[in-house]
């Protein structure tokens, strides 16, 4: 399967197989995220793996008992980390210029591309991954438990395995959609009405609907599954947790 196919079948996998991922698999996994493209060849992130089962376990409690957490074969989490060139650049006399929101969000897309590159070569190797949202909820307390310094921030976590299931493939938007050539063309009723037809079609998405007894899908979104009061109190936590790793001193 080439590169564009492997995109084009990518699953989210939440349910593994118990088979370990061999050392040698995990390293280049691991070295193809590290060639991912990134700021002035910086790195400003640093990447946790957790293998061991009591430690997943724990782990787990701060993605809110997610079960695939703990089946995993590996729980990969992605930081912003500006420790590691700090030292660097005090060992070298060249001073700081990194403890600021700018790099917060320099570190967040860094991340982010290994993360992605991580994600595809797994799935070359035949392993599946999912992507957990949750990180960012509970990133003091992730923080605290993978005991990460002043500098460095949860932004990002995946699970990792050998699939033990076969997902239907999710549904995205038609390219159209979210594609704009040469300049922004913004949204007409009428558009976003034909972008969002065929997810709110689904059997799937009406079965939601019927579930959680809205009017609609995108009630699901602002009344169940991401609430603004809980928005506000997760973005304040996040603030104040990047205040304290010194990303906001400065602004």
């Amino acid at each position: 399967m080439n590169t564009i196919e492997l995109l084009m079948q990518h699953r989210s996998i939440r349910k593994y197989k118990s088979q370990p991922i061999e050392q040698k698999t995990l390293n280049r996994i691991l070295e193809a995220g590290i060639r991912g493209s990134n700021t002035g060849n910086m790195q400003i992130y640093s990447i946790v793996v957790t293998q061991d089962s009591e430690r997943k376990k724990e782990l787990a409690k701060f993605h809110f008992g997610q079960k695939m957490v703990e089946d995993a074969a590996a729980v990969i989490t992605v930081c912003v980390d500006i420790n590691r060139y700090h030292k660097w650049c005090m060992l070298r006399n060249a001073g700081t210029a990194y403890d600021n929101f700018l790099w917060f969000a320099t570190g967040v897309v860094d991340a982010t591309i290994a993360t992605q590159n991580i994600c595809v070569a797994a799935e070359a190797e035949g392993l599946g991954f999912c992507y957990l949202g949750t990180v960012l909820y509970n990133a003091p307390e992730i923080a605290q438990y993978l005991k990460l310094p002043k500098g460095v921030v949860p932004v990002t976590t995946i699970t990792m395995g050998y699939p033990a299931e076969t997902p239907e493939l999710s549904e995205r938007l038609p390219l159209k959609g979210v594609v704009h050539y040469e300049e922004y063309h913004d949204y007409s009723n009428e558009d976003v009405d034909t972008i969002f037809a065929d997810t709110e079609n689904l059997p799937l998405s009406k079965e939601m609907v019927k579930i959680n007894g809205t009017e609609n899908l995108a009630q699901i979104f602002t009344q169940k599954r991401y609430k603004k009061a809980d928005n506000i109190f997760i973005s304040q936590k996040l603030l104040k947790f990047l205040h304290d790793s010194d990303f906001m001193n400065n602004e």
